[in-house]
């Protein structure tokens, strides 16, 4: 970071774009993942499953982060109850994995709405004009499903309107962890995920013993051992991966970046997921699609070089 130069303005260090490209990367295949995953297990339990992974075995080997414990309880909350059972019941009421990871994007939007209410975080010139051509590109990908005789691939309304109450809850978390950073500055982030992983899985216990008809089940040991390997693999994913080394590096990022500088490049998981779902999934893409996709991509573009280039020019 060059000296002089305002936090919300400076470039990224090479270290931290390479951790946001692999988190873009990592959280784009997970939309995918949640599906195979709700092949076998209810929302609720896929939730309590991957963070219960998340946790087990960090917490054994990972001292407790140097935070107050109420930030760690209100990230575990939003990021985990919040964010990610919205995320599942609306991919099992009516909501495909493509546009899953798109809605979600519109976290950026709050994250830099409650980042300048509450943190006076005051956003740059890039990232206005970055959010500015996502807001297009959001736009082209809403107009797929939309357009007379376009399939919109099993979705709903209530869908929809929960995939934006998650991206709403994942904004709160990012506001979380930039306050609890305020305050202790230095923080350490895997503990402070992985701790934190520990906060969702009673409460997603308790929602799945109340709604789930076949929760009972899980009693018995049969019912473990008759899972398949898929099963399995896509809780460790989400537990390990997507939520240990994806919020892990995204966590360390807010500590380092203001909460508007960092949230944008969650823009990229709409391309990497829509070429998960036509490579995985076999869906297709549509023009519509595509635009968005460019759209998405200038506006990455925008966020990451624009600091840069305006750091070059003072």
């Amino acid at each position: 970071m060059t000296p002089g130069t305002p936090a919300a303005a400076a470039p990224l260090a090479t270290r931290d774009l390479l951790a946001a490209l692999a988190v873009v990367l990592l959280w784009g295949v997970n939309f995918v993942v949640m599906k195979w995953g709700l092949r076998f297990f209810t929302p609720f339990q896929l939730g309590a499953m991957r963070y219960l992974f998340a946790a087990l075995p960090l917490v054994f080997f990972l001292r407790p982060p140097a935070v107050r414990w109420r930030w760690v309880v209100l990230y575990g909350l939003f990021q985990g109850v919040g964010q990610f059972g919205m995320v599942f019941l609306a991919l099992r009421v009516g909501l495909t994995a493509a546009l899953a990871s798109v809605l979600m994007q519109t976290q950026v939007f709050f994250t830099a709405l409650w980042a300048f209410m509450l943190l006076h975080e005051r956003p740059g010139r890039p990232l206005l004009a970055g959010l500015s051509l996502a807001a297009i590109g959001l736009v082209c990908f809403g107009m797929h499903f939309t357009t007379p005789g376009q399939a919109a691939g099993d979705v709903t309304l209530l869908g929809v309107a929960l995939a934006l109450c998650g991206a709403a809850s994942w904004a709160a978390s990012n506001i979380v962890a930039r306050m609890a950073q305020k305050e202790s500055p230095g923080y350490e982030p895997l503990a402070f995920v992985a701790w934190s992983s520990l906060v969702p899985v009673l409460p997603f216990m308790a929602l799945s013993a109340a709604t789930d008809a076949d929760a009972g089940r899980w009693l018995h040991a049969g019912a473990w051992a008759a899972l398949p390997w898929l099963a399995w693999a896509s809780v460790a994913y989400l537990g390990w991966c997507a939520t240990i080394l994806g919020y892990g590096l995204w966590t360390g990022l807010l500590t380092r970046y203001p909460a508007n500088r960092v949230a944008p490049f969650s823009l990229g998981v709409p391309v990497v997921g829509l070429s998960a779902g036509m490579f995985v999934l076999g869906e297709s893409v549509s023009p519509w699609q595509w635009a968005g996709v460019a759209g998405v991509v200038a506006a990455l573009a925008c966020v990451v070089l624009g600091p840069w280039w305006m750091a070059k020019r003072g």
